[in-house]
């Protein structure tokens, strides 16, 4: 039988908190590392403010920082019915040509057969609907790289707000600031938002102490912005993402294993990664893990309080969206009540919320 805090923990209704609108980040900051920083120490429950850019002084040789260095496609697009009628397309699976098909989100409503009309020539034809509301759709070109390239937009959740033309005003910011300065693997339709906070001269300091930087992938999927509809939460299916740990990476966290160094996360992004890869794969003594291997797939583990972490020792995440899996996860880390209560701090001191917001370092 469950205790009371476990009953509580399981509880959507006590993920909510209220948000006011204005302290939802509509752009990002001038600078990357300008950003607010809330740090909470789990073994001493404390909460501090400072800098993102201080997060340098904060790590030392000992650590290995894991960064998702998946990189978001501009995979939202705006066209035409034949009607003139405007429709736009979210691509779920963007780097997947499966002959010529792809799953996507659609609004308003199209019917089966009809016609969408993009620039540079493209033309969609909607083969099926879904009996989850998604599409199948072809194309009358077979790549279709160059036309999100040239013609999509980032596909930003709906909290930011990009009405009256806004989208093709901001598209250029959007394409440079909704993507880390990492981003290398092509794949995601979010971004691994922790990271956004990153810059060049972070990590070279980082690098210069003496700090291992890991690299792995997640492309973030329609999953991040998912809602969750069970009462209890544990009810909750994510969606699969894909995901890669190389042999390089997979040797460096072996080694951090063996010296036993501060593992950080830089995203929860990151954490489903490698608590993923460290059930599947790892070799545990005595309970402890020792040891993972290089693997690849699909994941779809839901991280919320109950969780026993097997690999990460701390994470760099941000300030995430009431009753969001996101949200649970750093919970089930540093405690529901601790982080709801850094949240409150957080509101009162007038931080930046959610993609474009401010971040959280928990140790």
């Amino acid at each position: 039988m469950q205790n009371s805090n476990e009953n509580k923990d399981n509880l959507l209704s006590n993920y909510n908190y209220e948000i006011p609108e204005e302290l939802i980040a509509q752009k990002p900051l001038e600078n990357r590392s300008s950003s607010n920083l809330i740090v909470l120490n789990r073994k001493d429950k404390t909460i501090s403010h400072h800098k993102f850019y201080e997060i340098a002084d904060m790590l030392n040789e000992n650590d290995c920082l894991v960064i998702n260095t998946t990189k978001v496609v501009p995979a939202r697009l705006y066209g035409k019915k034949a009607t003139g009628g405007k429709v736009e397309i979210l691509f779920l699976n963007p780097t997947a040509d499966k002959d010529n098909k792809y799953t996507v989100l659609m609004k308003p409503y199209v019917k089966t057969g009809q016609t969408v009309y993009f620039d540079g020539g493209y033309e969609c034809k909607v083969l099926e609907g879904l009996p989850n509301g998604n599409k199948i759709i072809s194309f009358n070109k077979g790549n279709i790289d160059e036309l999100l390239d040239k013609y999509g937009f980032m596909p930003l959740p709906p909290y930011i707000k990009r009405k009256d033309g806004l989208a093709q005003k901001m598209a250029e910011l959007d394409r440079q600031r909704y993507q880390t300065v990492y981003a290398n693997n092509k794949g995601a339709i979010a971004a691994p938002t922790a990271g956004l906070h990153f810059t060049e001269d972070i990590l070279s300091k980082l690098k210069q102490k003496g700090v291992e930087i890991i690299n792995i992938v997640l492309h973030v999927g329609w999953g991040t912005f998912k809602p969750i509809l069970a009462q209890n939460i544990n009810e909750h299916k994510m969606l699969p993402e894909r995901y890669i740990v190389s042999e390089e990476s997979a040797a460096k966290l072996n080694n951090a294993l063996q010296q036993n160094k501060r593992i950080i996360a830089v995203g929860t992004t990151s954490v489903r990664t490698l608590e993923t890869v460290a059930a599947k794969t790892g070799t545990f003594e005595n309970d402890k893990l020792v040891s993972i291997k290089a693997c690849s797939g699909q994941t779809d583990i839901f991280i919320y309080p109950g969780y026993k972490f097997k690999l990460i020792k701390s994470m760099i995440t941000n300030l995430h969206l009431p009753q969001s899996t996101p949200l649970m996860m750093t919970s089930a880390f540093a405690g529901r009540e601790f982080v709801l209560s850094a949240y409150k701090e957080a509101i009162d001191k007038k931080y930046r919320f959610f993609s474009y917001g401010d971040s959280m370092f928990i140790q």
